[in-house]
């Protein structure tokens, strides 16, 4: 395992973070509990320090089965969790909320769940654009200086917003979609992040699945997975037309890393981490053997010639799916991580 600095904080994480979303068993297809738990043991074992869920997965089950699979190894590991999105009961429905009252009671409520007495990068989920951040931020320094939070960061912010919340406090992460299909942090984000000493943590790094080479042409999920809605943030992912298009890169891909003794998995995660600002990449493992598997195939240096060439294929599917929503890449104003309503109301991610 290779590890870097966690953004800002002094501290080293593991390259490869341990994605919690799947755990929380409501919208990432079937999970089995004892199995994720076990799953998180062997990342432990295999030298994964970095552990991330948020109260909006499964509503609180993931971080009460994180809670459990790390009793013992506290110590060891860095926990990060998510608030700022409240549920709804009446229209099951979640929604942004990023004022005091809900950053600090959403934060004792992970601390009881995830059973320990400090989080090590404490996320607000998404902006709220109905609370200033200066009140959002006032809320997790008093969490901080209380000991609840030892860091603090964001996820899908984008530049301005980041900004106004570094008037108040230090962000040591912005945790954001990327991947070889999802580039569109390249437009502004990652300039900022660079510039403002802002790590970023890259969600989604296997494209929600595609890239694990376990999908083909004829997958099909759950009506209950949020992938059946086939709108990946905005994205055409899995939209028949473009799944198809989308999987024969995935074939192109296993056939250069076929030539070079290594998985499309090691292609996707070496190409994201040969950006410094990446602090680490997540990966939402399910099952002791996937941990195994991945871990013990990635070869974290892969030449500089063969990461150019991932570049290219990659530029060539990306361009492709972002032109199917007719957002143009060269336009830096829409707000890609702005989720649109769906069944599940307010993405979880």
């Amino acid at each position: 395992m290779k590890y870097r600095q966690f953004g800002n904080t002094g501290l080293e994480v593991s390259a490869i973070t341990f994605g919690g979303w799947p755990m929380g068993g409501t919208q990432y297809g079937p999970t089995d509990d004892d199995s994720t738990i076990q799953a998180v043991h062997e990342a432990i074992d295999h030298g994964i320090t970095c552990f991330d869920t948020a109260a909006a997965y499964g509503l609180g089950h993931s971080e009460k089965l994180m809670g459990q699979a790390i009793e013992n190894k506290r110590q060891d590991i860095i926990v990060v969790t998510k608030g700022g999105l409240t549920f709804d009961p009446d229209k099951r429905r979640l929604f942004r909320d990023g004022s005091e009252q809900a950053i600090i009671e959403g934060c004792d409520g992970s601390l009881k769940r995830l059973n320990t007495d400090y989080i090590d990068l404490y996320l607000i989920h998404w902006p709220d654009p109905t609370t200033p951040f200066e009140e959002t931020m006032k809320a997790l320094d008093k969490l901080k200086t209380a000991g609840k939070i030892r860091h603090i960061g964001v996820s899908n912010f984008m530049p301005s917003m980041m900004a106004d919340c570094l008037k108040h406090v230090p962000l040591t992460t912005n945790q954001v979609g990327y991947s070889l299909f999802e580039r569109r942090i390249e437009r502004d984000v990652k300039e900022f992040c660079e510039k403002s000493d802002v790590g970023i943590m890259a969600y989604g790094s296997l494209a929600h699945g595609l890239l694990s080479e376990n999908m083909n042409s004829q997958t099909q999920f759950v009506d209950w997975d949020w992938r059946s809605t086939q709108n990946v943030f905005g994205m055409p992912l899995f939209k028949p037309d473009y799944f198809t298009e989308n999987i024969n890169t995935v074939d192109t891909l296993n056939t250069l890393a076929q030539k070079h003794n290594v998985t499309v998995q090691n292609l996707a995660i070496s190409w994201l981490l040969s950006n410094q600002i990446v602090t680490t990449s997540l990966i939402g493992f399910r099952t002791p053997s996937e941990v195994q598997n991945t871990i013990a195939t990635m070869d974290f240096e892969l030449d500089a010639e063969l990461i150019e060439k991932v570049d290219k294929i990659s530029e060539h599917a990306y361009k492709l799916n972002v032109a199917g929503e007719d957002i143009s890449p060269a336009v830096g104003t829409w707000n890609p991580w702005d989720p649109k309503p769906s069944k599940f109301g307010s993405t979880s991610k």
